[in-house]
């Protein structure tokens, strides 16, 4: 890439950049794709999930060339995808496999849609977007999220839709100064940065804080439903961009996950995973496994109102930004935390570097 092109991209405003395809990104719970296809979008581009007969996922590219209509509309008939419009049937190469109505003499179609790198990890569909020979050195892998199956940790999911940029959602995430905008559900309070660090691949901001949840007690899940019972006390706060996810710690008892699905230039979807520590409980630990993972199970959820109520008050301060934007794109912003100059620079570097191998996604 030239000189000229890379300052041009680094000059780009923010709001308007694309995604760097060559990372994993979520695209569904496991728990949405049964035995019916799902229609997805990924930044533009409509893609169908299903299953095949022993469960894999498949992805591919949402359209029947035939008619190009939804194939998301259609039905899984064995390991193949049906089209609801004609029958026509498709692999999970693109090809097209069969028409129901082909005479003898007729020939199938020479008809490709594009298929996509796909993995099944905990709990998620993360789908590949960029160049798939990218993937043959195995060193592009999904985000580790080792909490999701571990017995120790008790989990919540809230699903993020905002219309908004997705790198409005990022700079909500990494900045720890809103604290007070989420009133009872906020977990933190007195954020305080002290320590910030940056490459291509990610930004880290560790904040000194005060959580109001400490997990060492029997009784201390039911922190997260009465108020009464939280106590104030100092705790580490941690929270990093690895581009494209966000992970953040609080102290040693709460970790939490936000995986993204940016869908386009004025809409998001991500999923947020909140986890809490179970590892103070010494005595939990050498109960029978079939226990532990029926407290960890019958516990999924438990933080739900706490979450969905952060979610909510984020999204709406999330959403007049991009109204904001769209009104007066020349507006200056003034911001003070330095992490979201950081933030920003990111993003473009990782533009950068997709442009670097010519499969921008814009």
């Amino acid at each position: 890439m030239m000189d000229s092109d890379r300052n041009a991209t680094q000059g780009r405003d923010i709001r308007t950049c694309g995604i760097n395809p060559n990372h994993w990104y979520v695209v569904a719970g496991s728990t949405e794709i049964k035995d019916r296809p799902l229609g997805v979008t990924i930044w533009d581009h409509s893609i169908v999930l299903y299953r095949d007969t022993l469960g894999k996922i498949h992805a591919l590219e949402n359209r029947c060339p035939h008619r190009q209509v939804k194939l998301s509309d259609g039905k899984v008939i064995g390991n193949h995808l049906e089209c609801a419009y004609h029958g026509w049937q498709f692999n999970s190469q693109g090809t097209c496999h069969s028409i129901p109505y082909l005479n003898e003499k007729q020939k199938l179609p020479k008809c490709q849609i594009n298929s996509y790198p796909v993995e099944e990890l905990n709990g998620f569909i993360w789908l590949f977007l960029g160049d798939p020979q990218r993937l043959e050195n195995n060193d592009i892998l999904p985000l580790a999220i080792p909490e999701w199956d571990h017995l120790n940790y008790i989990a919540t999911v809230s699903v993020i839709e905002c219309r908004g940029h997705f790198s409005f959602v990022i700079e909500n995430l990494m900045d720890m100064y809103h604290g007070h905008l989420h009133q009872n559900y906020q977990a933190w309070t007195d954020a305080n940065l002290k320590e910030l660090s940056g490459n291509e691949q990610r930004v880290e901001a560790i904040y000194e804080a005060k959580s109001y949840y400490k997990i060492d007690k029997i009784w201390s899940i039911c922190q997260l439903f009465f108020s009464p019972l939280r106590r104030l006390h100092s705790e580490l706060l941690k929270v990093s961009y690895i581009y494209p996810h966000w992970v953040s710690t609080l102290g040693e008892d709460f970790k939490i996950y936000c995986l993204f699905c940016p869908v386009n230039r004025t809409y998001t979807k991500a999923y947020l995973i909140h986890f809490t520590s179970l590892n103070a409980f010494v005595r939990l630990h050498k109960l029978p496994i079939w226990f532990r993972q029926f407290i960890k199970d019958s516990l999924f959820g438990s933080a739900q109102k706490m979450l969905d109520g952060l979610v909510k008050q984020d999204v709406m301060m999330i959403e007049q930004e991009q109204e904001a934007y769209l009104q007066d794109k020349q507006r200056r912003t003034h911001e003070v935390n330095p992490t979201i100059g950081q933030v920003q620079k990111l993003i473009k570097q990782q533009l950068t570097l997709s442009s670097e191998v010519n499969i921008m996604i814009e």
